[in-house]
């Protein structure tokens, strides 16, 4: 009884069990024990079992379960070389759970990694080292103590050195490419829009790469595979504009840290952090395994009634991208695979990545107070048809592709396979899509009465949570979408710009969803300092329909508070939201905006009390910096739209000269005061705004050319050479009154906004 109701405490920690001794002693029938040395058949906490022994022996408890069975798991390393599989047969029975769960105070590991050993200096002028590669692999990942490396990367190239057709690339001599020993295992990472692309090459033919297949031939235009008119995204579309950068070759290794995986002579080469290091005093580990634990049953025989808690998984890997396939991005992480497939524009079939949880038709199963890190595909991927089951309280943290996937990509499966009804919440999810970066943290496609709730989303490329499918398309215009609730979540810190992704948003819809609510959650920063307008808070794309956004904190976004462009993404309503910005009324037939508080210079009261609620746990809430500027009386050399315009608080409009030599903007602060930064925000509109300098005075600047103007006593000059971004910072670190925006070349002047800080 000891043991019993020590593992249910284990459990109530979660939440899983209520924490009382009378439940503690009711809710177990049967206590299991394994550990990573396990064996035998008594699974005692003395004689613990393996993973397998203890599933044999909850095999042939369940069909007379009379209360929970609980496997606790020892900690340490559980390694996998394939995936350890729960079916129907290791399922609840009779109204109770089969519970998998980490001792208390334990942390067990499932991990699918092998250890690299018998480092020997390789080119010590370089400081490579290099090791025999584990039997069996071919990595994507090397982790050192526990830390990710980088893979040996290189520059880029513009369009007009790399420019792309239907086979590949040109540049192959000035990219350097040609000369590399094995360029057949160089990939090239490409972004355009909101897809990312990775395919490698195949050969080198005089200047040209020629490029894997099918992955080109899916990058490329003329599947007809794709969503609507995506052709205008595609690698040899007008937008490409280059090669982010190449990957993969030893010629490539040229910083501490980085590394290369030759299969051709099975060794792993790895330049040390510091003169002098010895790789073999740390622990090197590259994964081996795609998928640690699967759950999987069949519509007739789910696998259901099913909890797995505190486990840690650890080390995956994704061989897709490695393959011929390679990463032929669609949209949120999804890709096109096979040299054919169906005509169609609705994402119907897509690929979704390997996950390190999978679950195939399930009823009723939790994950809950999991870490997942370190893998090279996906963390959790709930499909085909799984309802009633819940993701809680885990984290996900240095993951390549997507957190959480939920869902399918058909749009009117039978009920059996519907998506329903599933629950994503109080999960923290950080520094994830950092390989493809296209992903999403969460991911759902057809899905109803999904609940994604009190979540912690940061730091992103691309989008925080999608949920929808299908756009325009006629066969997904009546799909199963229906009642979903995207709620009290904290998104901070997406669309980060060194992603190179854009049109996203911290929360990101599609598809007709009847009844669904997006409500009480706080979105701070989506494409902040970027260089587009298209980094949304919530945003309701093509057809997304039948909204209610309300209630949601939303500031400092690059594009819109929210977005719903298109005429045919019908009767969405946004009320009763807080942002520091505006945004135009929304454009589907039969959408309504009502009382929205917008370019608020603070917020109030009820709105920190909404976003500090918002999340897994209490968030510290980024208050809207006082701007010295606002309303304040402004004036410009010339007038095509009004000066005022570039500081009322509304990131979207903008002011606007004629065309002229050294045109200037400028604002009387009304009295003089300690000026910390001035934030310029570039209107992404006429000329790109750059080349001209920020001029700060406690006197009236009365020049009206640059240099009398920076000439002029009492006046300092901050000179900002590159693009504007949405916004850029300039630091001043004085007193001043009267501030000036001034061109140092002849154009039109325009702003979306000037904020003095």
């Amino acid at each position: 009884m000891i043991a019993i109701r020590a593992a249910a405490t284990a459990l109530a920690l979660c939440g899983l069990v209520a924490a009382t001794p009378a439940s503690a002693q009711t809710s177990a029938q049967r206590v299991l024990y394994a550990s990573p040395t396990g064996s035998g058949t008594a699974c005692t906490a003395t004689a613990p079992c393996s993973l397998d022994g203890a599933r044999s022996v909850v095999r042939t408890l369940v069909p007379t379960m009379t209360g929970d069975l609980v496997v606790t798991l020892a900690g340490g390393t559980y390694a996998r070389t394939s995936a350890f599989e729960l079916g129907p047969q290791d399922s609840g029975r009779n109204g109770f759970r089969v519970v998998w769960t980490a001792a208390a105070g334990a942390k067990p590991v499932f991990s699918g990694a092998k250890t690299v050993t018998g480092w020997q200096k390789w080119d010590a002028a370089k400081e490579i080292w290099r090791a025999p590669l584990p039997a069996g692999t071919n990595p994507r990942q090397l982790y050192v103590n526990g830390s990710p490396r980088p893979r040996a990367a290189g520059a880029g190239c513009e369009k007009v050195v790399c420019p792309a057709d239907a086979t590949g690339l040109g540049g192959a001599s000035a990219t350097g490419v040609a000369g590399f020993r094995y360029p057949q295992d160089v990939e090239a990472s490409i972004k355009v829009r909101w897809r990312n692309y990775r395919c490698g090459v195949a050969s080198v033919s005089g200047d040209k790469l020629v490029m894997r297949q099918p992955c080109w031939k899916n990058s490329a235009s003329g599947t007809n595979r794709t969503g609507p008119y995506w052709d205008s995204t595609t690698v040899d579309s007008g937008r490409y504009t280059g090669v982010a950068f190449f990957e993969n070759a030893y010629e490539l290794i040229d910083r501490p840290g980085e590394w290369y995986a030759n299969a051709h002579d099975g060794y792993l080469y790895y330049k040390v952090n510091y003169p002098g290091s010895d790789p073999n005093t740390g622990t090197f580990e590259v994964p081996a395994t795609e998928t640690l634990l699967r759950l999987g049953g069949s519509t007739t025989d789910p696998v259901h009634d099913l909890t797995v808690n505190g486990i840690t998984f650890a080390y995956t890997t994704w061989q897709q991208p490695k393959s011929d396939e390679g990463y032929a991005g669609m949209q949120a992480g999804l890709t096109l695979t096979g040299f054919t497939g169906p005509v169609d524009h609705a994402g119907r079939y897509y690929t979704k990545p390997e996950a390190a949880v999978h679950v195939r038709t399930g009823r009723s199963v939790t994950v809950s107070g999991s870490t997942f890190t370190h893998l090279g595909g996906a963390g959790i991927k709930l499909e085909t048809g799984t309802q009633r089951s819940t993701v809680t309280r885990n984290t996900f943290t240095d993951i390549s592709g997507g957190a959480v996937l939920v869902g399918d990509t058909e749009p009117n499966p039978p009920a059996e396979l519907v998506s329903l009804a599933n629950t994503v919440s109080y999960n923290t999810i950080t520094w994830v899509a950092k390989e493809f970066t296209d992903s999403v943290a969460i991911w759902s496609g057809y899905d109803a009465e999904l609940s994604v709730d009190h979540n912690t989303i940061a730091n992103l490329p691309y989008s925080g949570i999608s949920v929808g499918w299908g756009w325009n398309q006629t066969e997904a215009q009546k799909p199963v979408l229906r009642d979903n609730r995207i709620t009290n979540n904290a998104i901070t810190n997406v669309l980060m710009p060194a992603g190179g992704q854009h049109d996203g948003g911290a929360i990101y819809t599609q598809g007709p969803q009847p009844r669904s609510v997006i409500s009480g959650n706080y979105l701070n920063r989506s494409e902040y300092e970027g260089t587009e307008r298209d980094g949304n808070g919530v945003y309701l794309d093509e057809q997304g329909s039948y909204l209610t956004v309300e209630r949601n904190v939303i500031l400092r976004v690059g594009g819109k508070w929210v977005s719903n462009w298109a005429g045919y993404g019908i009767q969405n309503t946004a009320r009763n939201n807080w942002t520091d910005t505006w945004a135009p009324a929304l454009s589907g037939t039969g959408s309504t905006m009502v009382d929205n508080q917008t370019t608020l210079a603070t917020l109030p009261e009820e709105a920190l009390a909404v976003a500090r609620s918002a999340g897994a746990s209490a968030t510290t809430v980024e208050q809207i910096a006082p701007d010295f500027a606002r309303g304040k009386p402004a004036t410009q050399s010339s007038t095509a739209s009004a000066a005022g315009l570039a500081n009322d608080g509304n990131t979207y409009n903008s002011s606007q000269t004629l065309s002229q030599a050294q045109p200037y903007w400028q604002v009387d602060l009304g009295v003089s005061r300690q000026l910390g930064q001035v934030e310029i925000w570039n209107p992404n509109a006429v000329a790109a705004l750059s080349d001209f300098y920020v001029l700060v005075s406690d006197s009236p600047i009365t020049a009206a050319g640059l240099a009398e103007a920076r000439a002029q006593a009492g006046v300092s000059s901050y000179h900002h050479s590159a693009r504007a971004l949405r916004p850029s910072f300039l630091d001043i670190g004085r007193t001043g009154r009267y501030v000036r925006v001034q061109l140092a070349g002849t154009a039109a002047l325009s702003l979306s906004e000037v904020k003095v800080h």
